[in-house]
């Protein structure tokens, strides 16, 4: 083979690998937008309540986006899962909470509005809207998950072991067209968090 087509082999393997680096590096930025902190799944009579705080900075060209009127949409999403030895674990329940923000140019103030997207509070008929003086205080509300009811347990099943399942993410898929597509690889747009707790007999209240 002629020496030229050899180096032009070598080159090209090393854009790959530097492509493939650069990737990598970029996921890994993604991957620890938002952290998830004090997790955890309590059950007080029959109901099933979590608590998360969920730790992130809001990215200037996401910011620089909400002052231009553009909303943003948050969703928090739990699963019940009940331990089984003999198969794979049950679900038991999921539930979903969706959160949107948005600022008032008119009033200059911001608005949180939380409604149930599907399971427990979409049938308690959960709507609920808050107005905020700055975005600091809109986004400590966002973070801050306060005993969410996300499961009704039957109080016949007091031993059996259960696992909660959390996420938190920023729903590209409720943007304006334009923002989605200019979205793609952006990874300061790609806010998410998620864990797992296991709700033990002994944590029974």
């Amino acid at each position: 083979m002629p020496c030229w087509k050899s180096a032009l082999l070598e080159r090209l393997r090393q854009c790959a690998a530097l492509l493939a680096l650069l990737w990598g590096a970029s996921l890994a930025q993604a991957q620890t937008v938002a952290d998830l902190q004090q997790l955890r799944a309590d059950r007080v009579g029959t109901e099933v309540l979590v608590s998360a705080t969920v730790a992130f900075e809001l990215p200037a060209v996401v910011e620089d986006a909400l002052l231009k009127g553009v909303p943003l949409f948050f969703m928090l999403e739990s699963d019940l899962l009940q331990d089984r030895w003999y198969w794979y674990d049950k679900r038991v329940s999921g539930v979903q909470r969706q959160l949107r923000l948005a600022y008032q140019p008119l009033t200059r103030r911001w608005r949180v509005n939380a409604t149930g997207a599907a399971g427990g509070d979409a049938a308690q008929g959960l709507a609920l809207s808050q107005n905020f003086d700055t975005l600091a205080e809109a986004m400590a509300t966002i973070k801050q998950v306060a005993r969410w009811k996300v499961a009704e347990l039957a109080e016949s099943e007091p031993t059996s072991k259960y696992r909660v399942e959390f996420r938190f993410r920023l729903d590209l898929g409720q943007l304006p067209r334009p923002f989605q597509i200019g979205t793609i690889g952006q990874s300061e747009w790609d806010i998410h968090a998620s864990g797992r707790v296991v709700l033990r007999p002994e944590a029974t209240k």
